[in-house]
């Protein structure tokens, strides 16, 4: 019998997370009986047309009908969750009902310390097994008192699918890149005033084009700033083409210190530009510098430019070569198969 697997999110939104959810459900194929539940959200949307079973839910009154409806019809049933309180009104229905599965916790990390690791402890007595996202990830999970036999790394991942399919820029014929994106909410912990430090400490990124695409806290503020004083700089808020708008650049910027993963660096790779990360944090993790992209010093306005300015000045071959860095990372560390994989020895090889 195929065994049943509950997937549940603590978001109805499509970020990396709820996308993550829905690329693992799929990679894992005829071999599971999936559900996805989420509350209302696009998320849900998206399982209904890649053919993924999903259901809403509106309350953790609302969830535990479901669950208790799953673990009656079900004699094995695994669950993955990525909210501490959804983990543990499984626990407490399955000490009822004590069917045999895995107990999966996702983290995927988030801008609060407390409510994005540190609340992950009360797990640790549950028989419960954490999936990081990323070394980072885990490092901060252990930091805040989860239990370091309890968690196991496993990446993001692009499916070949996904990759084949998204627009890609192509390669490079000129020296020196021109457009710069930056896909990224602005609030304060992902630093994009970092970039406008930058501007105002160096000219020679004054030739280049900076596009930044999302929203946030530091938004207007941000706006403001750079209309006054750097007008190669746009804030152009939500797109609903970041693969369309990665393609047409030449070179993805991300400037948050402590990013989790960064799935649109991946994004980027696959859309064949080369990418420009902070040395720290999940996004540092990502790039070999110098082999699949360059980094700079967190925080650091001035490595920033010089990290800038030495994509002005980079030949194509360069650039060409740490694109096709990016295309062997996606297709080996960062495959939907090896990750899947993972996934795969995690929920046949754990029982709770």
């Amino acid at each position: 019998m195929t065994p049943r697997l509950l997937y549940v999110l603590h978001s109805g939104n499509l970020y990396g997370t709820e996308r993550m959810a829905l690329a693992t459900l799929e990679g894992l194929g005829a071999e599971i009986d999936p559900l996805l539940c989420a509350p209302p959200g696009p998320v849900l949307a998206e399982s209904r047309r890649r053919g993924v079973p999903g259901i809403a839910f509106t309350s953790p009154r609302d969830l535990a009908r479901v669950l208790r409806r799953e673990l009656s019809a079900h004699r094995a049933v695994s669950f993955a969750a990525t909210a501490v309180t959804h983990s543990l009104l499984f626990v407490a229905l399955n000490a009822l009902y004590r069917r045999r599965g895995v107990h999966i916790h996702m983290v995927h990390g988030g801008t609060d310390e407390r409510d994005s690791y540190g609340r992950k402890k009360v797990l640790n007595l549950t028989g419960v097994r954490f999936v990081a996202v990323s070394d980072y990830v885990r490092e901060r999970l252990v930091a805040n008192g989860v239990r370091a036999d309890r968690i196991t790394v496993i990446e993001n991942f692009l499916g070949s699918d996904d990759v084949a399919s998204r627009p890609r820029r192509p390669s490079f014929a000129m020296p020196g890149v021109r457009r710069v994106l930056i896909v990224s909410r602005v609030d304060p912990i992902k630093r994009v005033d970092l970039l406008l430090d930058a501007l105002d400490r160096h000219a020679g990124p004054s030739s280049l084009e900076f596009r930044i695409l999302g929203t946030g806290w530091d938004l207007d503020a941000l706006r403001d700033r750079a209309r006054a004083t750097h007008s190669n700089v746009t804030f152009a808020g939500f797109s609903d083409d970041v693969p369309g708008e990665l393609a047409r650049s030449d070179l993805l910027l991300h400037l948050c210190p402590v990013e989790p993963f960064g799935l649109a660096i991946l994004e980027a790779m696959a859309a064949g530009i080369p990418v420009l990360v902070p040395d720290s944090g999940g996004a540092g993790s990502l790039v070999e510098d110098g082999i699949s992209g360059l980094r700079f010093r967190a925080d650091d306005a001035d490595d920033l430019a010089r990290r800038l300015a030495t994509f002005q000045t980079a030949d194509a071959e360069t650039l060409n070569r740490l694109v096709a860095g990016g295309d062997r990372q996606l297709a080996t560390r960062f495959s939907a198969a090896a990750r899947i994989a993972d996934y795969r020895r995690l929920f046949n090889g754990v029982e709770t």
